[in-house]
């Protein structure tokens, strides 16, 4: 039975106490179980006397989706009830607040802590994109903390979700317009890709304080949202390359363009793969049996190339493990590693210095051979620059991004094609060596074979020095491992000397 206009209805079984929030159709309060557990949860109390078909619908909708969704990420539904004048979703209840007022209490998020909240947005939309469920409206407001200590996020409000297929276009006006996707605005045909576009405002608010299409009036917001002018990221605060890459791709406004659910997912900014989760400990423990094998086979650079792939994923293990004694077991087996991998790093870097002076001499010829190609000299000088970048303190990322510079012209000369002069590429998209033809811009002889040789040993480097780099960027990992006093030597094991 509803209790009086001004307080909360009655409900059977729960006492319903604070309203949290209120919306179009609904209003959100806490509210404790009468049984003996006291259990705390959030009820959201529906007036039938304001629904009209649309709400219904997307009522019945919210309630269908909810129920079949079991996630770390998304606000759990527990139960539904109704009487004569109300329709009740009992919900898990988040100590936190939202996103909205955690971002605004704190002006903006430092990027570290970003990317912990995207890595976990990441995770439910993944979860839903598999079941073919796009929620439409996604905003700070509808997206809550389960708590203010150690916040974990919960995607919540799926009032206007739908099951989408990829060719299940609609064109129906959803969602709240300073996060809706252009094509939405414009009442275009649009799918689950309004969803990507919609990350991309919550990021930018995020990191920058305020959504990049703040207005006045909503006339204002619509002339914003319906130009065709090129979102340009602020200069300040400084944000690393990736993740001033995500943005970008994210808030791209045509949706053919915009980045895919796939590749969002596997964003290095974002690695999805590296998230904890049960399924990281396992990993790890992969990685580690295939270390082990390679370390008794006297490979040290394939040794020590998989026992920092598996500490990746023992940082995200450790960090999901709540069992106080398998997390000691964990720790203790994570420092045999790190001392193994300390071992294995002086082998390897030995070697590599080794290599390195053994190919002086032959760089040196390739240089007098190279004085009467320009560009075949300049990529050189950018490889030799490289290699210098590596031994500099904090020179990692410098070293690498000369690497992929230098790579790009060298492969594209050995490969016959006409270089630019600043076109670096990425790694992954660069041909093997050995996959090159012979009938290259380079004619067959002394000079081509020292380049070719020149070639793989640059590529071994940057591609060795790419994976140390990425293992120390784990930002938030590695905060988890100082609170462990792990961070350390794991930083150590797994940088290039």
């Amino acid at each position: 039975m509803a209790g009086p206009g001004w307080g909360p209805p009655r409900l059977d079984g729960f006492i319903l106490t604070e309203r949290l929030g209120s919306g179009t159709y609904a209003t959100v309060y806490k509210a404790y179980a009468k049984k003996d557990t006291r259990e705390v949860v959030a009820i959201k109390c529906v007036a039938k006397k304001s629904l009209n078909k649309a709400s219904v619908e997307n009522l019945l909708t919210e309630i269908e989706i909810l129920k079949g969704i079991r996630h770390r990420h998304i606000v759990q539904l527990k139960d539904f009830q109704w009487d004569s004048d109300n329709i009740y979703l009992i919900m898990e209840f988040c100590a936190g607040g939202d996103l909205s007022r955690f971002i605004h209490t704190r002006r903006i998020l430092p990027e570290k802590v970003a990317r912990v909240f995207m890595q976990q947005l990441a995770s439910a939309l993944q979860f839903l994109h598999e079941r073919n469920v796009s929620h439409l409206d996604l905003k700070p407001q509808n997206i809550l903390l389960s708590s203010l200590e150690k916040p974990h996020l919960k995607l919540a409000d799926f009032g206007f979700a739908q099951h989408m297929s990829p060719w299940d276009e609609k064109h129906v006006l959803r969602g709240s317009p300073l996060y809706m996707a252009p094509e939405m605005v414009c009442q275009r045909q649009y799918d689950a890709r309004v969803d990507l576009w919609s990350v991309g405002v919550i990021l930018y608010e995020a990191l920058f304080g305020q959504p990049p299409f703040a207005s006045r009036s909503f006339s204002e917001l619509e002339e914003k949202i319906r130009s065709n002018r090129v979102i340009e990221l602020p200069l300040r605060p400084a944000l690393s390359q990736e993740c001033r890459d995500l943005l970008q791709r994210l808030l791209e406004r045509d949706p053919s363009r915009r980045i895919s659910f796939q590749d969002f997912f596997a964003h290095p900014w974002v690695d999805l793969e590296h998230m904890p989760s049960g399924e990281s400990l396992a990993r790890a423990t992969t990685l580690v049996v295939q270390a082990v094998k390679k370390d008794q086979e006297g490979d040290a650079a394939a040794a020590l190339s998989l026992y920092c792939k598996a500490l990746d994923f023992f940082v995200p293990a450790l960090h999901y493990e709540v069992d106080t004694h398998r997390k000691e077991a964990i720790k203790a087996k994570v420092g045999q590693y790190v001392s193994r991998a300390e071992e294995l790093k002086v082998i390897v870097s030995s070697s590599n210095r080794a290599l390195l002076r053994q190919g002086t001499s032959a760089r040196d010829l390739l240089r007098e051979m190279a004085r009467d190609k320009p560009r075949l000299l300049a990529a050189l000088e950018v490889a030799s620059a490289a290699m210098a970048k590596e031994d500099e303190a904090g020179g990692e990322q410098d070293a690498l991004a000369l690497y992929q510079h230098g790579l790009g012209e060298l492969l594209l000369l050995l490969a016959g094609e006409a270089p630019s002069p600043y076109s670096p590429q990425p790694l992954a998209a660069l041909p093997s060596p050995r996959a090159l033809p012979l009938s290259a811009a380079e004619p067959p002889g002394r000079r081509r074979e020292l380049l070719h040789t020149e070639v793989q040993n640059l590529m071994a480097r940057a591609e060795y020095l790419k994976e140390q780099v990425k293992m120390r960027e784990s930002h938030w990992e590695a905060e988890t491992l100082d609170k462990e006093g792990l961070s350390d030597s794991v930083r150590s094991s797994c940088t290039l000397q």
